[in-house]
């Protein structure tokens, strides 16, 4: 297997992994990695909100995002978003989990700066058997995910082979 056909191989597991119900997600991260110049003008609206113009070498990455975002798999936060609102969003993800974490919280938890308030939330999530992984893109951001905590190993693991960085939070 090529180099090539090992990224493509492990972004597909991934997509399959955080969207075992929609194939879409797996099928927009093919085409990116396939045919990148024709994902971009396929997806130049979407792809304008991030700077995108033309193809880049993480486009299968940002493809996969998007997509995820795009079926309510995946919220992504600013820097120094507000703890309501990183809340809110991760209530919203299709993927939470069915016991609701934000019970264990403490009220002094809500007032920390977002990167360790993200942290607190995976720590939390894993005591109800889910997990909170960040899907780096380089920027100042937090593309957030949920799926379920034992799996969050072949995540980092697939995104390592695929040559991008994943890491779970509040471990």
């Amino acid at each position: 297997m090529s180099g090539t056909d090992a990224v493509a191989t492990s972004l597909e597991a991934i997509a399959t992994l955080l969207a075992p119900g929609s194939p879409a997600v797996a099928e927009r991260v093919r085409h990116a990695h396939v045919d990148p110049d024709g994902y971009v003008r396929d997806h130049a609206d979407r792809l304008e909100d991030r700077g995108i113009e033309e193809a880049v070498p993480n486009l299968a990455w940002i493809a996969l995002i998007d997509a995820l975002d795009d079926h309510r798999l995946l919220a992504e936060f600013d820097w120094k978003e507000d703890p309501t609102e990183v809340r809110r969003r991760l209530t919203a993800l299709a993927s939470r989990p069915s016991v609701d974490p934000w019970v264990l919280f403490d009220a002094d938890e809500m007032l920390l700066p977002t990167a360790e308030f993200l942290d607190a939330c995976g720590r939390h999530y894993r005591e109800v058997g889910a997990a909170l992984a960040v899907l780096d893109i380089e920027s100042d951001c937090y593309p957030v995910v949920c799926l379920r905590a034992a799996r969050t190993e072949e995540l980092t693991a697939l995104a390592a082979r695929a040559g991008f960085p994943a890491r779970s939070l509040g471990v």
